[in-house]
Order: structure tokens, then sequence, then C-alpha cells
């Protein structure tokens, strides 16, 4: 009887919190100024689409590089532009947007914007691409320094870094390219 009252009580409880609207995103590396056991909090969404912004005028880098990070555990959604759920050019045309960028909406056409960059020249913010689901650039992630990169995969459901280095990614690298 008394785990029924203990289930019960339980089940009230997270029913409770689940009411109230809060969404738990879970980050799965802690960041700097992070408080212990503290909901994620992602950026804003632009007020307005993001706008052309000129080489002199482009975003920085390490600034993508953080928003991206800022979104780790958000998860995976086909089709999905916000962090209620991403996919891979949802999410890097989101990252974007935060910084009045505008990217295509799709893989294939956001590997046709910018300048081709060679591996080893990769700087956070460039944009890299993949084969995988079909031939050509099929998938996007955003470089954020060293050998790693942010992405929205599907295979495991949220946003997250990998090492382009992997088994899987080195094989299925096919360029990389610097919109900001």
């Amino acid at each position: 009887m008394t785990r029924l009252i203990v289930a019960i009580g339980l089940a009230t409880t997270l029913a409770a919190c689940a009411s109230t609207g809060q969404v738990y995103t879970p980050k799965p590396f802690p960041m700097p100024g992070d408080k212990p056991n503290a909901p994620a909090t992602p950026p804003p969404a632009p007020s307005s689409p993001g706008r052309p912004v000129p080489a002199t005028e482009a975003a920085d880098g390490y600034a993508l590089s953080s928003t991206a990070l800022s979104l780790r555990g958000a998860p995976y959604r086909n089709g999905g532009v916000d962090p209620s759920g991403f996919d891979c050019s949802g999410f890097v045309r989101y990252v974007f947007g935060q910084h009045g960028v505008s990217l295509p909406r799709e893989t294939k056409e956001q590997f046709r914007v910018g300048k081709k960059v060679d591996l080893q020249r990769l700087e956070p913010g460039d944009l890299v691409f993949f084969t995988t689901v079909a031939p050509g650039a099929s998938h996007v992630g955003i470089a954020i320094g060293g050998d790693q990169f942010i992405h929205a995969p599907s295979e495991k459901g949220v946003v997250r870094v990998e090492n382009l280095r992997g088994q899987y990614w080195s094989k299925r690298f096919i360029g990389a390219k610097r919109v900001s």
C-alpha cells in the first residue's frame, strides 16, 4: 500500500511539472557559468529572417560556434528549423540566422555558397559537408575548432559534437565552405 501511495504521489508530481510547459533540454557538456541542474535556454529566435551580410560585415566564427554549442542536446526533427527540433541544414541556417547571415534552406544549396576551404585550413564557423544518404552534399555541420564539428544528426537524435577524423565522417567528408 505504501508503494502505491508513493507511486501515485510521484506520478502526480511529475504530471504537475510536465503541465507547466517547461521543457528541459539536456546539456551533454557543461559550459562556463552553467548552474548545476539548470535547464538549457536556447538563444532567442531571430525577429526576422536573416539578411545577407557583406563579407566585410560577416559574423565571427567563434560567435557562430558559441551559438551552435549552446544548442547541444536539441532534438533532431526531420524538416526542423528551430530549437524544438532541427535537421542538419535547418540547424546551420538557424545558427547563422542568429548572427544576421541568411543561408539557403537545403544542404545542397548551402554547399553552393561561400568560399571553398581546405580541410587543413578549417576555422570555427566554417561549414563542413558530407555525402551520407544521397550522392553529393547531403549532410552539413559547423566546424568549432580542432577536428571538431557540431551538427544535427538523425542517428542519435540530438545536436552534438563529433570528430571530423572519426572513421564514419572522414570517409564521407566532401568539402568545406567559409560563409562568414
